[in-house]
C-alpha cells in the first residue's frame, strides 16, 4: 500500500473491526498522498461529495511535533482526528492538501500501539518519500454511511472508481483501473506532489 501511495494511487482500506466514533481512523478509510493541493476538489468530485468537505491527515505520532504546533496535552485526543492544530511550515510545504486555508489541520496521530498495521503503511510511505502524513478520508460514497461489511466496501470501491481496494490480506485493483487513471489524468489538474517533495 505504501508503494501504491507513492505512485499517486487512490487506495481504499477495509481492515478488521471498524472504528467507533465520528472519524474514519484507518480501518475504513480512503487514502491518498497529501501533496496535491487540488485533490480536495477532484477527489471529492470523484466520490460524489461536495467541494467544501476538507480532507484531514493521518500522521505518524512520532513526527507530529515537526508538523503541528501546541500539541502538548492533546496527544491522546489527537489520535481520534477531533482537534485542530496550527501547522508548521514543514506540514504546509509537504502536505498542502491536508492544510486548511487558515493554516490549520485536524490530524489523526497514528502510533504503533494504536493501530500497528496502519502505522506500518505510514512508516513505509515516509521511508519512500520523506513525508510522514497522508490524506485519510472516510470510505463511503456521498450521503451514505461508512462502509461496514465487505459487500459495502466492494460496492463503494466500484462506484467511486478507486484505484485499489485493500481488504483484509488482499489487494485488488479496480476492474477498469487503466481507464480510470487515464480519465483522471486528463480531467484533473496536474498533481504537484513531486514538486512539493523536491522543494523540501
Amino acid at each position: 500500500m505504501a508503494e501504491l501511495l507513492t505512485e499517486d494511487c487512490i487506495v481504499a482500506r477495509f481492515n478488521g473491526r471498524m472504528e467507533y466514533g465520528p472519524r474514519a481512523l484507518g480501518n475504513r478509510s480512503i487514502l491518498y498522498p497529501a501533496g496535491d493541493p487540488e485533490v480536495n476538489q477532484w477527489l471529492n468530485q470523484q466520490l460524489g461529495r461536495t467541494e467544501f468537505m476538507p480532507f484531514a491527515p493521518a500522521a505518524l505520532a512520532d513526527a507530529a511535533p515537526r508538523l503541528f504546533r501546541n500539541l502538548s496535552g492533546c496527544e491522546k485526543t489527537a489520535e481520534f482526528m477531533t482537534v485542530t492544530f496550527d501547522c508548521t511550515d514543514e506540514m504546509k510545504r509537504k502536505c498542502p492538501a491536508a492544510v486548511h486555508v487558515d493554516g490549520t489541520a485536524r490530524p489523526q496521530l497514528v502510533g504503533e500501539r494504536t493501530n500497528s498495521s496502519f502505522y506500518r503503511i505510514l512508516r513505509g510511505y515516509e521511508a519512500r518519500t520523506g513525508v510522514p502524513a497522508i490524506i485519510n478520508t472516510s470510505f463511503n460514497m456521498h450521503e451514505e454511511p461508512i462502509v461496514c461489511t465487505p459487500d459495502d466496501a466492494v460496492r463503494a470501491f466500484l462506484l467511486g472508481n478507486i484505484d485499489y481496494l485493500a481488504i483484509g490480506p488482499y489487494l485488488a485493483p479496480h476492474p477498469r483501473l487503466r481507464q480510470n487513471v487515464e480519465v483522471r489524468q486528463k480531467t484533473r489538474p496536474v498533481a504537484r506532489r513531486a514538486e512539493v517533495i523536491a522543494a523540501s
